[in-house]
């Protein structure tokens, strides 16, 4: 059997029916634009120039956002507000066990009963007492009467001289700090943390009312009492009131500095900042590390683009990352597909157009003979016969001009259209009833064989589909006796619905079943008019059901002894997903 494609739109993808000449006029067309200095504007423009690798806004970003997430806690952590007031409580309340301690000893060997019956406290006693029980404890004991007088402190000592004041030196002043010193300091002055307690006064003569925990203590509370001294530094002081019998009489206060507390929460916010710091350090390595396996691969990618994009020749390709099994690999490997698909692209637009140029010449010249020629004729006969051939070449052309118009805006069609759903067994049947109405007298009898539980949707274009399935029959109706016989059945195998389209003619010419598919390929039976047909039909319809998805064959029916019975055109389509 020979085999036409019959008229539709043409693809961009086909293999071209002239090859070698293709590939000539494509050299041929590069060799013009290395000798043209004008030629490829766009490949003469330079490249863009990339952002270093420290200045990449997404190093910046994946940096700030791992260091802001360090910082968060750690400023937190830094703030040891609560643990801050437990050391505090647990300063007060060891000098309120303390103070207890003091006051009973107090109240049993320093009290006194005078002549009218009433008890007092002697001031020396005291005095000796606390020397005795307070020794390098590093706290001040003051015991005020109940009058409200300040009987003894353990600051001042009494000598031959007179009274001694012992005044409490200012802790060390440190010098030449470190630059990590001086950093902590830094922070330190950002760092809350120092509440708002009373400052710490002292007068020249200290009385019960200057002391708010003295008041206390000689109504019979043990009130405590935080205050800074105007350096800044803690100030810890309790009152208990001294008695005997239940009858207080005075008031005990311990007092001493908060040096400890504070020494304790700046080890605890040292430790933190030394964490903090080995923490930020191997945070902006890692975060350099991760930027540089994204931004990396990245910066590569975008400046292969640009050099495919505006480079000459194709020595230039897309760096495969594949292998890392993310999704720049998956990045890597579209932009590669996509470059192929583009040089693909070009590569059939070339041949296309060379083909274009080959099929149109040769009615072009036929044409152009014609016309120089009936010119000079004068006999009518042969002016009527050019005519004839005249007018054939220019329907020819006019049917070669339409179908590579179709097949020029075929692509951009399918990818722009929305998919539907469509039953294959209702366009099969309407296209075998429209055939079985305008032939039914001299053309061959249609066979349709589905099965009629099966469900035969399909998504994709109806006008498409059925622009193949019209170039399938008119085919087979173009090959097959007048008494012939034209099959079609349609069945669900899986996912996928399988369409075949079968006739009684000679068969395809052995060698030549994958060459039907190609553009401008033409076989026709013997005795038919030369120029009827384009040869785009057969390419159009793999076109279209490549891009929905699918696969056209063509093979020959035989029988057992290998005599060819006809031909088969087998389209196979992925069914709709909910089709059962």
């Amino acid at each position: 059997m020979t085999v036409e494609s019959e008229g539709g739109a043409g693809g961009w993808f086909g293999f071209a029916g002239h090859k070698a000449a293709a590939v000539n006029k494509r050299q041929d067309k590069r060799q013009d634009k290395r000798q043209d200095p004008g030629a490829s504007e766009a490949a003469a423009r330079p490249l863009p120039r990339r952002r270093r690798r420290w200045r990449s806004p997404l190093t910046r970003r994946i940096l700030t956002i791992n260091v802001l997430v360090l910082l968060i806690p750690v400023l937190g952590l830094l703030h040891l507000d609560q643990y801050r007031q437990s050391l505090i409580a647990a300063e007060l309340d060891a000098l309120r066990i303390q103070g207890r301690a003091f006051s009973l000893s107090l109240g049993s060997t320093a009290v006194v009963a005078t002549q009218v019956g009433d008890e007092r406290l002697l001031p020396e006693v005291t005095r000796n007492l606390m020397r005795v029980l307070l020794v390098d404890t590093g706290v001040r004991a003051r015991i005020f009467a109940r009058s409200g007088e300040l009987l003894a402190d353990s600051f001042v000592l009494s000598g031959p001289g007179g009274k001694v004041q012992v005044m409490a030196l200012p802790p060390e002043q440190k010098s030449g700090l470190s630059l990590l010193g001086v950093l902590y300091e830094a922070v330190l002055k950002w760092v809350p943390g120092k509440d708002n307690f009373p400052i710490y006064r002292e007068d020249r003569v200290q009385k019960a009312v200057h002391y708010e925990e003295v008041g206390g203590a000689l109504a019979g509370e043990s009130p405590g009492m935080v205050r800074v001294d105007r350096q800044g530094r803690l100030v810890l002081s309790i009152a208990v009131p001294v008695q005997r019998y239940r009858q207080v009489l005075g008031a005990l206060m311990l007092s001493k500095d908060g040096a400890d507390v504070d020494a304790a929460v700046d080890d605890r916010r040292r430790d933190i900042l030394i964490v903090c710091g080995l923490a930020f350090a191997v945070t902006v390595l890692l975060s350099f590390y991760l930027a540089g396996t994204i931004a990396r691969p990245i910066r590569r990618l975008a400046q292969a683009a640009d050099l495919v994009r505006y480079g000459k020749g194709r020595q230039f390709e897309i760096p495969d990352f594949r292998r890392r099994g993310d999704e720049i690999g998956d990045l890597s490997d579209a932009l590669r597909s996509m470059t192929e698909a583009l040089w693909t692209r070009m590569d059939a637009i070339e041949a296309f157009a060379a083909d274009v140029s080959h099929e149109i010449k040769n009615p072009l010249t036929s044409l152009r003979s014609a016309v120089e020629t009936v010119a000079r004729v004068e006999d009518p006969d042969q002016q009527r016969r050019l005519m004839s051939i005249i007018l054939d070449d220019v329907h020819r052309l006019d049917r070669l001009i339409s179908d590579i118009s179709d097949a020029s805006r075929l692509d951009a069609e399918l990818s722009r259209a929305q998919t539907e759903s469509i039953d294959v067994g209702e366009l099969l049947r309407a296209l075998v009833s429209l055939h079985e109405t305008v032939d039914n007298e001299h053309g061959p009898r249609f066979v349709l064989e589905m099965l009629d539980h099966q469900n035969l949707r399909v998504p994709g274009l109806e006008d498409r589909l059925g622009q193949v399935f019209r170039n399938l029959i008119t085919n087979a109706i173009t090959f097959s006796p007048p008494d012939g016989q034209i099959r079609l059945a349609a069945q669900r195998q899986g996912d996928e619905i399988e369409v075949s389209v079968c006739d009684d003619g000679p068969g395809i010419p052995e060698g030549k079943l994958e060459a039907v598919f190609e553009r401008f390929y033409t076989e026709r039976p013997a005795g038919e008019k030369f120029g009827t047909h384009s040869g785009l039909g057969l390419s159009i319809s793999k076109q279209i059901v490549e891009a929905h998805n699918g696969t056209i064959e063509a093979e020959n029916r035989c029988d057992r002894d290998g005599e060819v019975l006809g031909a088969c055109f087998v389209v196979t389509l992925p069914a709709e997903e909910s089709g059962v």
